[in-house]
């Protein structure tokens, strides 16, 4: 009897439950689009056209917040005034019930052309999920056949470059604390990283790269952080290699008179938590050689250059493009000699993923036009990497990487302190 009446209760309270999630996430979505609709008003945007097909465009499965795989061509179309109305393939309107708007649905392939012909009905120019010339991927995620379709109905494609940013890219208050958490989190396990380091060397212990990687992503997972990548550890030659990952298969050891470069990144285990992302690097000696140095202090001032153009523009009140402050950047590198050394762009967007769709720091892998605006975050991370057989006798790379977030009236760097100098490891503590 005590059986069955726990199962009943269970059961009751999972039917109830269940509507309301499906309410609140309906009311959600409706909050949000009515946010669109405002904005589409204020920057003169007649329509924003969302187009999935089987995950293609992650951008748009996320606005609708979908569950499961669909496996037909959907459009979702989000004028500046009136209802929303999303077109669908006839067997899978179910899964779409509870989006707000009109529900159409097509089943041929003619079908849909005439269906999509009258969503677009006196509509002139719609948004989507396609950057001209591919020029900032992250957005590109509408093929070319799409594009053709929509434009072969007399309807324009623009970029929604701006509107994903302003829609995706920016934090909210528990976002922001969360990215706090983690950047505080990260720096004090950098410090126990170097610290580790030289209790091995002084211990005449062996340690080596991926040694140290583990070490921090074990730190990092009791302090309630998660990553998907290995980390990176990168010595002497491969810290001249950006990407660099070590594996225990092929991991280099760490010996005294080595340069170190460690590159960390996770974000809390919470839902909707921001990544923070920092690059710091050391010497295994007391006493760092003048040839690391020079190349340190001519990145970290770019890096300052860079972080006080951003600041003062951003006082003033004046717009910032992305690109620009890559420039600023650049131009610093190149006058000290390095630019060819200098293989990738200055910053990357930081969302719920490490790179994410927000505007990137970045004038030389594309040029990102995309504007700084309240509420993003992202990375300022300069590097020279030299090759083997340069003046200085030695492969080695030397980043250093800051994390920024814009609030409404001024820029936070919210990866304090500043690295200054390269770490003399066996000094540390």
């Amino acid at each position: 009897m005590k059986t069955k009446i726990l199962f009943f209760l269970f059961f009751s309270i999972f039917c109830l439950y269940n509507p309301v999630k499906a309410d609140n996430q309906e009311a959600n979505l409706e909050t949000k689009v009515k946010q669109v609709q405002q904005y589409l008003k204020e920057n003169n945007l007649p329509a924003w056209l969302l187009y999935d097909f089987k995950g293609i465009n992650p951008i748009a499965v996320d606005f609708l917040n979908l569950k499961g795989l669909k496996t037909r061509r959907w459009y979702y179309l989000i004028r500046a005034e009136g209802e929303p109305t999303v077109l669908v393939h006839k067997i899978e309107e179910q899964g779409f019930k509870n989006i707000p708007g009109k529900l159409i649905t097509y089943v041929s392939w003619e079908d849909l052309k005439e269906k999509l012909k009258e969503l677009l009905s006196g509509v002139k120019t719609v948004t989507m999920e396609y950057s001209f010339e591919n020029s900032i991927p992250y957005i590109s995620r509408v093929d070319a056949g799409t594009v053709e379709l929509i434009r072969s109905l007399g309807v324009e494609v623009a970029s929604s470059a701006d509107l994903v940013q302003y829609f995706q890219a920016r934090w909210d208050q528990d976002q922001y604390l969360s990215h706090k958490e983690a950047a505080q989190i990260l720096m004090k396990i950098k410090d126990e990283a170097f610290e580790f380091i030289a209790r091995k060397i002084k211990q005449k212990q062996e340690v080596d790269e991926f040694q140290i990687a583990q070490f921090i992503q074990k730190r990092m997972n009791e302090s309630g952080m998660a990553t998907e990548e290995v980390l990176i550890c990168a010595v002497n030659e491969n810290s001249g290699n950006p990407h660099y990952t070590p594996s225990q298969a092929e991991s280099k050891k760490i010996k005294e008179g080595d340069f170190v470069l460690l590159d960390i990144w996770g974000k809390m285990k919470k839902e909707k938590s921001i990544y923070a992302d920092i690059t710091w690097t050391g010497y295994v000696g007391e006493k760092v050689p003048e040839r690391y140095e020079k190349i340190f202090e001519i990145v970290k001032d770019a890096r300052n250059e860079a972080l006080n153009f951003l600041k003062r523009r951003y006082s003033e009140g004046k717009e910032i493009k992305g690109w620009e402050i890559d420039q600023v950047c650049r131009d610093f590198i190149e006058k000290k000699g390095y630019g060819q050394n200098f293989t990738h762009r200055t910053g990357h967007s930081l969302e719920t993923e490490d790179h994410g769709n927000g505007v990137n720091i970045d004038n030389l892998e594309t040029k990102d036009e995309r504007s700084i605006i309240p509420g993003i975050g992202f990375t300022i991370e300069p590097g020279i990497y030299l090759p083997y057989g340069s003046k200085f006798g030695k492969d080695f790379g030397v980043r250093s990487e800051i994390n920024i977030y814009v609030k409404d009236k001024e820029i936070e760097v919210t990866t304090l302190p500043l690295q200054e100098e390269i770490i003399p490891i066996l000094k540390f503590r």
